[in-house]
């Protein structure tokens, strides 16, 4: 691995030049980037654990990234320090304390920014929905059946959701500000970012044990294939990534960045303990219960963690914070032995361990078992993530019925509801494939237009010839920049809003019917996924009738 590919400082679309008074670099600036956007904001309102929880004292996802980019900005300032990254990226300290310190927190920020409202549960809940799409007696035939002609990775895309992929696709291109680059960020926060660098592009059939079981062998395996981790819609994207960063290794296969194994350990360590923390707050775990749990374990960790359970002359609140300082102090240290111990293992793409995992003390299994049986099982999160599960399903149910309808009063009406720029990020993404038919439709409804729009042949003929025009230098331009001819994205937006005029002007508009199937269930996915607890919730009960304001 070249730390200098690692370390990118460049973007898929060219920036133009910075301010002169802006004396961040470019890391700094995308932290800056991240900070300052809607979808970081609506993170207050996404569930951790607990679901539409009003006690402020609950972490929520944003309260939760808070906390993982703290830890991740102590590695950050562990790796500018440690002499072992010093010499493989060939910088001192001075100089990675302006670089890696500041990729980690931005990745941090970001890391859960896909995830769907309520937690993970959600995440579930949309792939077994379009898992059994074929059983959903709400559904109309006609829609399963466009969905069973999607391509293997298409319907894995929604078959095997994860809100890492998501994630991708809001910072690359969702924050949408009339271009498909969303924040626009620096290759090395995007090649950091992913978890898991792969896609499932082969028919699965999840109701086959032995291919379930073949995908956790693959798991097992390596840890960058855990997950369909990119979507067909990023794939291109994707690719740029890898090829900038250079996140292959010697056989061509693609490995993680280096990065992202401190990003995850601050994530784990930010999680375990911190539920902990939750459910101590919520009266589910007392300080007996970690006493108890961690006096079966022999290690000095574990025996310090029993110490703190018994500090006398404090109450249990600062005995718990006692505990969360103390097992932090551990995992953190230990996550960064193991990646200076193991990086050489990490650049060759033969590590596949969590760093935290990596542990014969096992005090990540002990907080892990601590919440499965203490939290996880509750009936409020139960009870929160059942009302979840009914949100999730109506509002899918409603908007596939709504947007495949025949009628277009009901597409109309749905699409008066979805945010005009998760619209316009899908037809920008797809106007390859509808220009071309779009153009046909025109010169098949020649006289039908000269009549309407008041036309001599001529200036038909002449309208026609200039949006061809337009049309074959848009595809021109497409083409270079999927070859990596640097062009600026200025003559494509251009060129785009042209066409869109030209169409509109011969009075054949381009809106959200134009899109193929698959971008059309990806606006859907796209519209829930961003939504927050309550809003998801809010306006599912105004669909469905039970509240009108």
């Amino acid at each position: 691995m070249n730390w200098n590919n690692l370390l990118s400082e460049k973007r898929i679309r060219k920036s133009s030049i910075k301010h002169k008074r802006d004396i961040r670099n470019n890391y700094e600036s995308d932290l800056g980037r991240i900070i300052f956007s809607p979808a970081l904001r609506r993170m207050h309102d996404k569930t951790q654990v607990f679901p539409l929880t009003d006690d402020d004292n609950i972490h929520t996802r944003l309260t939760h990234s808070n906390e993982v980019m703290s830890l991740s900005y102590t590695f950050g300032l562990k790796c500018a320090k440690s002499s072992i990254i010093q010499h493989k990226t060939g910088m001192n300290e001075a100089d990675l304390l302006r670089i890696i310190p500041i990729i980690l927190q931005g990745i941090s920020f970001i890391h859960d920014i896909g995830n769907p409202p309520f937690g993970h549960f959600a995440e579930e809940v949309i792939a077994n929905y379009f898992d059994k799409i074929d059983c959903n007696p709400l559904i109309h035939n006609e829609v399963k059946q466009k969905f069973k002609k999607l391509t293997p990775h298409q319907k894995n895309d929604f078959k095997f959701y994860d809100g890492n992929a998501q994630g991708l696709r809001m910072i690359t291109k969702l924050q949408y500000l009339d271009d498909v680059f969303g924040m626009n960020l620096t290759y090395s926060i995007l090649g950091s970012y992913l978890k898991y660098p792969n896609s499932y592009t082969k028919e699965i059939d999840k109701s086959k044990k032995d291919e379930l079981k073949e995908l956790k062998k693959q798991k097992k395996a390596n840890i960058a294939e855990g997950k369909h981790g990119v979507f067909h819609s990023e794939d291109k994207y994707f690719k740029k990534i890898i090829k900038e960063c250079g996140l292959t290794d010697s056989e061509g296969r693609i490995i993680r960045h280096p990065l992202c194994f401190l990003m995850e350990a601050a994530d784990t360590i930010a999680y375990r303990v911190m539920d902990i923390e939750d459910g101590f707050s919520k009266g589910y775990i007392t300080i007996n219960c970690i006493k108890e749990a961690f006096s079966k374990n022999t290690s000095e960790i574990a025996k310090t963690i029993v110490q703190k359970c018994d500090e006398p002359n404090v109450n249990d609140e600062a005995r718990m914070i006692f505990v969360r300082i103390a097992l932090i102090d551990y995992l953190v240290t230990l996550a960064f032995k193991n990646f200076e111990n193991n990086i050489d293992h990490i650049e060759k793409g033969k590590y596949h361990n969590e760093l935290v995992e990596h542990d014969d003390n096992n005090i990540h299994q002990i907080l892990s078992d601590i919440c499965k049986v203490k939290i996880f099982s509750t009936r409020e999160v139960n009870h929160l993530e059942t009302t979840g599960y009914s949100v999730i399903k109506g509002l899918l149910n409603h908007y596939i019925n709504q947007l495949f309808n025949t009628d277009k009063k009901f597409i109309n009406r749905a699409t008066a509801l979805i945010s005009s720029s998760i619209i316009n990020v899908a037809l920008e993404e797809d106007m390859l494939n509808f220009i071309a038919l779009k153009y046909d439709k025109l010169k098949s409804e020649k006289g039908e237009i000269i009549i309407k729009k008041k036309l001599t042949e001529k200036e038909y003929v002449t309208k026609m010839d200039d949006l061809k025009e337009k049309i074959d230098s848009y595809l021109s331009l497409i083409l270079k920049s999927e070859n990596d001819v640097e062009i600026t994205y200025d003559p494509i937006k251009k060129l785009r809003t042209e066409i869109y005029k030209a169409f509109n002007d011969l009075g054949n508009q381009i809106n959200f019917q134009d899109l193929s199937d698959y971008y059309k269930l990806r606006v859907i996915v796209d519209f829930i996924s961003g939504m927050t607890d309550k809003y998801a919730l809010s306006h599912f009960q105004k669909i469905s009738g039970q509240k009108i304001a």
